[in-house]
This record gives C-alpha cells, structure tokens and sequence, in this order.
C-alpha cells in the first residue's frame, strides 16, 4: 500500500495513542477511517480497501475494538421485524 506522511495537531495527551510506536498501526488507521464510515462518507469496503484489508477483516478488527458492523436502535429492528411479518402475511395471504 502507498503511504504519504500527514502532519496533524492533537492534544499532547493523545501522542501515546497515535504514534506509530504504540499498539497496531493498522487498528490506529482503521479507528481514524471510522468517523468517516459512521457519517456515511465511505463504506466498509472502500475504508478496507484503503487499508489493503478484506471487508470481512475491517469488520473482524472494530468487531475487536467494541464496534459493532451493524449499530441499529431497538426501535429499528422491532421496525424491520414488523415489517418482515407484514410481508409474510402478504405473501401468504397471495397464495
């Protein structure tokens, strides 16, 4: 993967987290794309792709770090579930 050099300022009591000599470089890298995926800038696949990873292992790795792929309210699934039964019934009700 081609890499380029980006200055940033931080709180100096973040340098710990964020150098490159502390932790996984691939998981500081990963937990700097997450924003963008949670405001839907880029998806899952396209931030794997950046970092040269499957989907699958980008999922695996904040399934790691305590974020989950899919983050819904219960109010959204009850929704979803609703409405998977009222398609059910739609569909029987058809036949």
């Amino acid at each position: 993967m081609e890499m380029t050099t980006v200055q940033l300022q931080v709180p100096v009591a973040m340098e710990p987290y964020i150098t490159s000599e502390s932790g996984d470089g691939l998981v500081q890298l990963a937990m700097m794309l997450h924003p963008f995926i949670k405001n839907l800038t880029i998806s899952h696949g396209r931030a794997a792709e950046i970092l040269g990873i499957t989907k699958w292992e980008l999922i695996e790795l904040y399934a790691k770090e305590g974020i989950p792929y899919i983050d819904m309210a219960w109010s959204e699934v009850e929704e979803d579930v609703a409405t998977y039964e009222r398609l059910v019934a739609k569909e029987a009700a058809q036949v």
